[in-house]
Order: structure tokens, then sequence, then C-alpha cells
């Protein structure tokens, strides 16, 4: 097994050399990534083709398939990412005012790294450039542990990660990976929590519960994404197909798709008939409510376990709903606080969809596919949060960072008597 404890010493030793590199040193590193990753492309293509042929031998999903799959376009993205990270601004030294005391004393608050943040990540070979992109940038250092199923092409990725770090003049330390598939690799990882100062798993339910669970390291968590559209009495129809027809079909295999379409009463009729043919001609199965299925015969009657489904496929949930009141609960009820959206003309149901909905992204008029870092202009993402401490939706750079305070005296001593 590989010496976990190693690694992180090493991440640790390097975050303290990233903690004080110069913004055009860091910079620097992300592009010389982006060249290593460009000259290994061969390499790294190789390494993805076996592990994609393997899964599908073993009967893997079409979208867990397209989760793990690299081709040169998406590598490309991959390398374009880490040079738009680049150009973005650094978090890390950014102060602010914060307060001057009566006593004269002046106080700032300056952003700074969190450390070393471990990322714990399922099938998608990207995460390991677009992680280890963004934890440079914000001064951390990382360390990367991916799914066996591409365990070789992650593998690829790093060393080549690596090499670029290494020709910018930083520690190669600044980004670990965990070649070993084996879990007590991770269960070892999370007990370093003098080493490791965050955990990010960013994979299905299960391995999110796993690491709460072992985690003696702070976990910053991506649950399941149960994303809803809702399509409110007073949308208009050829804007609900678009938006509906894109949240479902465009990637059905990433957090961000719709899992359950919501249809107010009064526009059912209207929508659902046309957009179930589509969703048919697009291969997707529908799951009904009753009144669903009285508009579309050849949905399956959903089930109570439909409402709760992340399917990840091309599988969707259709509820007709009496008012936005029911919508809204269902989404309380059912979501998961990922994204979700309305379609609607009306300016004050927008509002108060967007201020009563509890999610990291709460859309109107837009498909929930939007979610996600390069889409809100971060360069790429950790992850989507879930949870409300300390970040939430898509983390980038700023939420890779905390806040120290600064605090100027002239000789100050505090009196106790004073309270």
């Amino acid at each position: 097994m590989i010496d976990v404890e190693k690694l992180a010493k090493d991440a640790k030793a390097a975050s303290r050399e990233l903690a004080k590199a110069p913004t055009d040193k860091k910079d620097r590193a992300l592009r010389r990534m982006a060249e290593a990753l460009r000259a290994a492309a061969n390499e790294v293509l190789a390494a993805n083709v076996v592990e994609v042929e393997a899964a599908r031998a073993a009967g893997s999903t079409a979208a867990f398939v397209d989760r793990l799959t690299l081709d040169p376009g998406r590598l490309e993205s991959v390398c374009k990412a880490l040079e738009h990270v680049a150009s973005l601004p650094d978090p890390v030294g950014q102060l602010s005012e914060y307060a001057t005391r009566p006593n004269g004393q002046k106080i700032r608050r300056m952003r700074v790294p969190l450390g070393v943040i471990a990322i714990i990540f399922e099938s998608r070979p990207q995460v390991t450039a677009d992680a280890a992109g963004l934890c440079l940038k914000s001064g951390n250092a990382a360390i990367l542990k991916g799914g066996r199923e591409a365990i070789r092409t992650n593998a690829e990725i790093a060393k080549a990660l690596r090499t670029g770090i290494e020709a910018a003049g930083l520690p190669p330390g600044a980004v670990g990976f965990v070649d070993d598939p084996d879990r007590a690799a991770i269960h070892k990882l999370l007990q370093l929590d003098t080493l490791v100062d965050l955990v990010i798993p960013r994979g299905g339910p299960e391995l999110t519960r796993a690491v709460r669970r072992d985690s003696a390291v702070a976990v910053l968590s991506h649950d399941k994404g149960l994303c809803h559209v809702y399509v409110d009495r007073v949308a208009q129809l050829a804007m609900a197909e678009s938006i509906a027809l894109n949240a479902k079909v465009e990637r059905p295999g990433v957090c961000n798709a719709m899992e359950t379409l919501l249809v107010h009463k009064d526009i059912a009729d209207k929508l659902l008939p046309k957009l179930a043919d589509r969703y048919r001609d697009a291969g997707v199965e529908l799951r009904g409510c009753p009144r669903t299925r009285a508009l579309v015969p050849f949905a399956k009657a959903a089930t109570e376990d439909d409402w709760d489904a992340e399917y990840l496929d091309l599988i969707l949930a259709v509820k007709i709903v009496d008012s936005m009141d029911e919508a809204i609960a269902h989404i309380a009820r059912h979501g998961t606080g990922l994204a979700e959206a309305i379609v609607t003309a009306d300016t004050a149901a927008a509002e108060r969809f967007q201020r009563e909905v509890d999610a990291g992204a709460v859309y109107v008029n837009a498909s929930t596919r939007f979610t996600d870092g390069g889409e809100f202009g971060m360069g790429a993402e950790m992850g989507i949060s879930t949870q409300k401490l300390h970040a939430r939706g898509p983390v980038g750079l700023i939420e890779l960072t905390c806040e120290k305070f600064l605090v100027n005296g002239t000789g100050q001593v505090r009196d106790s008597r004073k309270g």
C-alpha cells in the first residue's frame, strides 16, 4: 500500500510554500500544468480507452461510461480550464477593512489558504486536473484519490500535472495522488487530521456517507443532485419545452441534470403531450403521477421512491401540481439543495421561488445544467457543496480560502477590569 502519511507530509510542506508563492509563479505553474497535460495526451487517452472498454465490458451504464470518458476535445477543455484559472484573480492575500476600535486598534481581514485538501472522487478523470488547479491557485496543496475505475487515467494526469508544477519551480508535492485502490488507503488518509485540513468527497451518496462517517478531518460534502424544474401556470410553452428538455437530456449523467419535472395543472395539457413526445424521441423513460399518465399514456407509473431518485440516466419523474405552494413543498421534501429552477412569466412568482426555495443555485427561466464552476466564471470547480458550512453551491477559488484577522496596534494592552 502507498505510504499515505508520507504523501500527506509532502503535501503539508508544499502547502507552506504555496501559501507564500506570488501570484505570477502560481499562474506560471498552471500554464505549465496545461502544457504538460497536452504533451502527455497520448498516454492519458490510451489509458482512458482501456478503462472505458473495461467499464463497458463490466456492464456499466451509458451515463457512467460518459462520466469516465475522455476524448481529445474533453482533454483540451481540461487544459483550457487550467489556463482560465491562471487568468482569474488570486484570492490569497485579499484584504478587507473590518473595524477601527475605540482604543485605536485597526482590524482587517485577509484571505488565506486552507492548507492541505484531500479530494476523494469517482469516475470523472477531469476532476484530477480541475481540483489540482483550483487548489494550487488558492495556495493549497491537493491530495487526490480517484475511483479504481479510472486509476490509470488519473495517474497519467497527475504525473503530467506534477511535471508542470516542478517546471515552474514549485514543489511537486503540491499535487499528491493516491494510486492505491485499496480502501484502507482512504481510511488512513481520513485519519490524518494533523496533516490534512479539509476533505471533499465528490461522488455518489455512498461515498459521501462513508467519508462523513470515517473522517477525523473536516468534510465539505457534495451530496446527490436531485434537481427539479417547475413549470408555472403562466410559463411560455416554447421556453418551458426547451429548458425542460435541456435540463434532462443534454447530459443526464451529471449532478446538475433535472430528475423531476413539476408542472402546474393549468398548463399541463398544453405542455406535457408534446414535451413527452420529444422526451420519447430522445430515449427518456418517463415515470409519472396519475394525472401525468392520463395525458401521457406511455409514461410508467411513478412510485414514492421515484420522487427521491437521482437517476443520472435518461429517466425522468413527472408530477402535476395544483399550485406553486405544492411545488415548493415537494422540492423542500425531496430536493437535495443543489439546484432548482422555475419557468414562469410572472415576476412575483419568480421572486418568491428564488426567495423560498432552499438550494445552492435557484434559477428563473434557465436550465439547472448551468450549475457549474466553469459556467459561473470560476474557471473550474471542486464540486458543488450542498451543505451550508463553510461554502454552498459551486466551490471555486474563494471557497478554498478562509480569513484571518490582522490587528495593528500602537502599544495597547487589555485591562480586564473594563470587561
